[in-house]
């Protein structure tokens, strides 16, 4: 991996978030930017965004909803179905939700009484034989850095959608509160990584019409609050 990167995910096809990420990442001067999946479902900008991350083809592994476009048929499914469920790189592990299953929380535990932060022995057991130092996910849409034993594991937050919910196993909400686009910053240094969790403001007003376009008035909330209601 190179010495200074950023990682990208879960952009949902948020095309106008993710033009506003990769405008911020070449503005800070970063050449290589990893991408962790579920690119495009979504009710906004698939074609769009599609284009762009093909054009730029990125190192990029799949997401569980990425998978559920192949499984679709969706047009774009021959592009996603090249992805990996993990890719390597120069020391680093990329993968959506856990090294073995991409619908799988990492860093999360859901209880039937709300969301908290998974003990040492869960992401141990979610994790398995899991070698390298530096470990980067998605999936949760919420930006983390955890230090488990000599790792790292750092999730970079989403491009695309700051809130959702979900009912596995338990009813929950997964909220950030605001509507800025999230990518990280990473860059390596003698004591370790230093990580930079970046939230990008841009025209989620924009991206909210698109989801009303498509009769998804859920979707536009939550694009305009970071909110899940």
């Amino acid at each position: 991996m190179k010495a200074r990167f950023a990682a990208i995910a879960d952009v949902h096809g948020n095309r106008p978030a993710l033009e506003a990420v990769l405008e911020d990442i070449e503005r800070r001067g970063i050449g290589t930017v990893v991408n962790l999946g579920d690119h495009l479902f979504g009710p906004l900008d698939r074609d769009g965004t599609a284009a762009i991350l093909r054009e730029r083809d990125f190192p990029s592994v799949s997401g569980n909803q990425d998978r559920e476009l192949v499984d679709q048929g969706d047009p774009h499914g021959s592009w996603l179905a090249r992805m990996p469920l993990t890719l390597e790189l120069e020391g680093a592990l990329l993968f959506h939700g856990t090294p073995t299953k991409d619908n799988v929380y990492l860093l999360e535990t859901i209880h039937a009484n709300g969301v908290v932060l998974a003990s040492n022995e869960e992401i141990a057991d979610r994790l398995g034989n899991i070698a390298q130092s530096l470990l980067l996910c998605g999936h949760t849409h919420i930006p983390r850095v955890v230090r488990f034993g000599t790792q790292l594991i750092v999730n970079p937050g989403s491009v695309g959608l700051q809130a959702y919910e979900d009912d596995s196993p338990h009813p929950h909400r997964m909220e950030t509160g605001s509507p800025q686009a999230r990518y990280a910053v990473l860059e390596q240094h003698g004591a370790g990584w230093n990580v930079e969790l970046i939230a990008v403001p841009y025209d989620c007003e924009a991206a909210a019409q698109m989801a009303l376009r498509n009769n998804r008035p859920d979707w536009a909330h939550r694009l305009r609050t970071g909110r899940a209601r």
